[in-house]
Parts: structure tokens; C-alpha cells; sequence
């Protein structure tokens, strides 16, 4: 497949879009990768680099309708008027029933922060049920892209933690009631993680009397970005 077609930034015109938000996406040969970006007030006048939230949305929002990914998670706080003082990447997975694409997630990556003023020692990584599956794989595939990673309600391969280096920092987030993915993937996930001795130490919030829609306290507080934002990419390691 030719690199270039994969990196090729298209401008997209879809109606009905908030002017908090503009659009764009890749080509990835057969398919494409839309989204949504969020700049913080001062972008265009400033010469810094700023931090960037990638956030992968869950399985009801997929598809073709970037409207749709505005529906919950920190894209529906910008929808309705919240600023943030980070760079928000909303891609959407263009499958209603099927699983994210990573490597084109690893492409939109490398095409995005080539374009924009991103500093890439705080890019961030969340998203909630399948996305925050996706977060994980992602984070296990190249965890040296993120500064921090934090799912919200996804299912996780707990055996496949020894992918996650001992550096990154997590904090993970599920409902007690959440009877679609059970919660127990993010305890024993935050517990194998645990006995790998990680600095710093994973973090683990559950809430009580919550089902599948643990994102919507998650979101909402401002301490997880906060936390985020004060976390950097660790040095390599030897």
C-alpha cells in the first residue's frame, strides 16, 4: 500500500457541525478514518506546541455520521460548550458492528501531529467501552506514542499486560453494574498491572450503583484531566 495515500489529509464537508469542531481524515487505501478536532482558545495566535487528547468513542457511535460522535465522552462536553485547554482528536470507527481500526488509528496519528503544533511528549490516550478496548490495544501495540492511558468501561486482555510498560501511567475507570462488560476486566486487569510493581501505580476508580455508563462521571471530572495533563512521556528505557 503506498505510504502517501495512507498519509493523505482530506478535507471533508459534512453539514450540521458545531463551530467548535472542524473535520477531516485519511485515506487508507480501501477505506478512510474521519474526525472530529477540538483546537483550545489561543491556537491560531500561539506558537506553542499543545497537548492531545485522542479519544475513541464506543460502539454506538460508528459509522459515517461525525455527528454521532459527539454523544458522549469529552466530545460531547466541547459540543456543549466546555473548553479545554488541550488539542481533542475525535476520530470515528467506521464500523457500527465491528472492532477499531488500530493501524489506521497509528496512521491518523502520525499524519495529525505531523500537521499541527503537538507536543508529543503529552499525547494522551482514552475511550470508553469498545474504544476503551481500542485504548488498550493501542497502548499495548505503541505505548511509546502516550504520555498516560486512561479506559473507561472496556474489555482488556488480561494477558497481555506485560505489554504495558512499567512507565505509563493509568488510571482506569468502570461501573459496579455495568452488566455489558463486566468490571471485573478493569480489576484484574489493575491488579496484574499492580504486581508488575509499575511507578507510577495504576489507579482504579470504580462507581458504585453504575451500569455500562461509567464515562459519564468519568468525563465530567475535571480531575481526570487534570491528571492527564500534569503526566509526561517517560524517557525510553534501556
Amino acid at each position: 500500500m503506498n505510504r502517501i495515500l495512507l498519509l493523505l489529509l482530506i478535507a471533508l464537508p459534512f453539514a450540521g457541525l458545531t463551530a467548535q469542531f472542524d473535520t477531516g481524515g485519511i485515506d487508507l487505501g480501501r477505506d478512510s478514518m474521519h474526525y472530529l478536532v477540538y483546537y483550545p482558545a489561543g491556537y491560531d495566535t500561539s506558537a506553542q506546541d499543545y497537548p492531545l487528547v485522542l479519544f475513541l468513542h464506543g460502539g454506538g457511535e460508528g459509522g459515517d455520521d461525525l455527528e454521532r460522535v459527539k454523544i458522549n465522552g469529552p466530545t460531547r462536553r466541547v459540543a456543549a460548550g466546555h473548553e479545554f485547554p488541550f488539542i481533542l482528536l475525535t476520530p470515528q470507527n467506521r464500523f457500527q458492528r465491528g472492532f477499531w481500526d488500530n493501524v489506521g488509528l497509528g496512521y491518523l496519528l502520525d499524519d495529525f501531529i505531523a500537521g499541527n503544533r503537538v507536543d508529543t511528549n503529552r499525547v494522551y490516550l482514552t475511550g470508553l467501552s469498545r474504544g476503551g478496548l481500542a485504548a488498550w490495544m493501542l497502548a499495548m501495540h505503541t505505548p511509546e506514542r502516550f504520555a498516560a492511558l486512561a479506559p473507561v468501561c472496556g474489555a482488556v486482555p488480561h494477558s497481555y499486560d506485560i505489554w504495558i510498560p512499567e512507565n505509563l501511567p493509568v488510571w482506569v475507570h468502570h461501573g459496579t453494574d455495568d452488566d455489558l462488560i463486566h468490571p471485573s476486566e478493569s480489576v484484574d486487569m489493575i491488579e496484574n498491572l499492580r504486581r508488575k510493581e509499575m511507578d507510577p501505580m495504576p489507579k482504579l476508580t470504580v462507581y458504585e450503583g453504575i451500569g455500562h455508563n461509567a464515562w459519564d462521571p468519568a468525563y465530567d471530572d475535571p480531575e481526570l484531566y487534570d491528571w492527564m495533563l500534569a503526566q509526561r512521556k517517560a524517557p525510553p528505557s534501556n
